[in-house]
């Protein structure tokens, strides 16, 4: 009973870190989401401002904030940035994917494999690609290189990641881990998750060759002695594994705590402020009136967020020209 429960615990290890991932970056998106709509809904519309100065002889007002509802705002920011950054990332990753399925170079179906597309390009390679509808593609150098067992095995592995749709679940963890940067569980949940999923990918093609290791092994490393240099390989990890001695791994529960800890503030925070905050103001626009308004204060989110957008696109140009120089 005991090895049938480690057995039970190993096969089902990928699915228990890719829900614990999902869970966590579902409930900072609803703890983010939160935080803006209560900052939103904690502005209270006045029809003259609570406060008023004069600036060169003109009378404006200004809205009225207390600290509560100051600290709603910095969160509502924080909020703000994390869905800019899903919206953006999910436009991003479908345009990439949709630029990848319309860039790959077919030259038709693989033989005997209707659902294998050949791609013309002399690198040996093959991957699985599509978020909905994985498809799977093999180069014409991986053809004129691997036998006929060790292609068989290289279709099973990549068969296995069309039917987990892992080309979509890579990118939703990569996505969660960028938008909610600020819980640390999320991206070595994520890392694990991806090396997990190529084990099992090898599992399935060690099945598909009756147990036989040899095919997929001699496929790996012909793959891998196509890799150019500096480029990442086959991991450490996935070797041991292919042996038959996968290393053992536990979740994260230190990050996952931290992780947690920082969103039951999060919603405390939310929750307490949002009881006492109070913000009073107009909504005139500025070159409509001399009532400067909430929106000013609504708008600095959007500011964060251009600011941060502006910073990343600025970074890559700049490594970009240190390494040129």
């Amino acid at each position: 009973m005991p090895a049938r429960a480690d057995s039970l615990r190993a096969r089902d290890r990928d699915r228990l870190v890719f829900r614990s991932q999902v869970a966590l970056g579902a409930v900072g998106l609803a703890a983010t989401t939160a935080a803006v709509v209560t900052a939103v809904g904690s502005v209270h519309r006045a029809s003259r401002g609570t406060h008023q100065i004069v600036i060169a002889g003109q009378q404006f007002t200004y809205p009225a904030v207390n600290v509560a509802a100051g600290v709603l705002l910095a969160l509502a920011g924080l909020g703000a940035v994390v869905l800019a950054i899903m919206v953006r990332g999910t436009w991003t990753q479908l345009r990439a994917d949709r630029s990848l399925a319309r860039g790959i170079p077919v030259l038709g179906p693989l033989p005997g494999h209707p659902g294998v597309a050949v791609i013309d390009d002399a690198t040996p390679q093959a991957f699985c690609a599509g978020y909905l509808r994985p498809s799977v593609y093999i180069s014409r150098g991986a053809l004129e290189l691997l036998s006929a067992a060790e292609l068989e095995a290289v279709l099973s592995h990549e068969y296995r990641h069309g039917s987990t749709r892992d080309p979509l679940r890579f990118a939703c963890g990569r996505l969660l881990t960028k938008a909610l940067f600020f819980l640390p569980a999320l991206r070595p949940l994520g890392e694990r998750y991806e090396e997990l999923a190529e084990q099992k990918a090898d599992e399935a093609a060690v099945r598909a060759s009756a147990g036989e290791r040899g095919p997929l092994a001699a496929a790996l490393l012909a793959f891998d002695a196509a890799t150019p240099a500096g480029a990442a390989g086959i991991s450490n990890e996935r070797v041991d594994s292919l042996l038959g001695h996968p290393p053992g791994w536990r979740l994260p529960s230190a990050l996952i705590a931290v992780s947690l800890a920082a969103l039951c503030g999060l919603v405390v925070l939310v929750w307490r402020a949002s009881a006492a905050a109070a913000a009073h103001a107009t909504f005139n626009l500025p070159v409509l009136s001399s009532q400067p308004c909430m929106l000013v204060l609504a708008l600095l989110p959007a500011a964060v967020v251009l600011g941060a957008h502006a910073f990343h696109r600025r970074s890559p140009r700049r490594a970009s020209a240190v390494s040129g120089a």
